[in-house]
């Protein structure tokens, strides 16, 4: 398991990526792409646009309450732990797993937030992420090489344990 240590975690309150408002204005920016979302409300808001996600990735919370947006499960579903501030070997898993076979749900039982890393590592180039940034709207990341070098540094303030 990653775990990410309280004085790294103010260097993911910025987005990695571009800041909308809301899906609405990027709509027009994701047709014709692969799609992956993080979060429930992303999630079910592409739904509600009739955009499928290729694997979204959810935890039935959304700024630490209960969501009432519950998005539907498409394809084959995935459930892991993984623990808040953690990344866990079997998230990581899932996730290269669910880029390998869309369409797919990873439920997260725990927090699925810190996803976005592995999945823009894991994401084929060309994909776009997206991810919603409480009271702010949702994230736009395509992914290429520097998102994924971008990731990976972000993966370099984690530390490894055996919890």
């Amino acid at each position: 398991m990653l775990n990410l240590p309280e004085e790294h975690r103010k260097l993911f309150q910025e987005p990695f990526g571009e800041l909308h408002r809301n899906l609405d204005e990027i709509i027009p920016e994701i047709l014709g792409h692969i799609v992956y979302a993080v979060g429930d409300v992303v999630t079910h808001n592409l739904q509600k646009k009739g955009i499928v996600p290729a694997v979204a990735v959810v935890d039935g919370y959304t700024m630490r309450s209960p969501c009432r947006k519950v998005p539907l499960i498409c394809g084959e579903c995935i459930r892991v732990k993984n623990p808040a501030g953690t990344l866990t070997d079997d998230l990581i898993r899932a996730l290269e797993h669910a880029v390998e076979h869309p369409p797919a749900t990873v439920i997260v039982d725990g927090e699925e937030d810190l996803a976005v890393i592995p999945l823009v590592i894991a994401a084929p180039d060309g994909a776009i992420v997206l991810y919603g940034q409480p009271r702010h709207g949702v994230v736009l990341r395509t992914v290429n090489s520097e998102a994924k070098y971008i990731a990976q540094q972000f993966l370099s303030h984690f530390i490894r344990s055996d919890a």
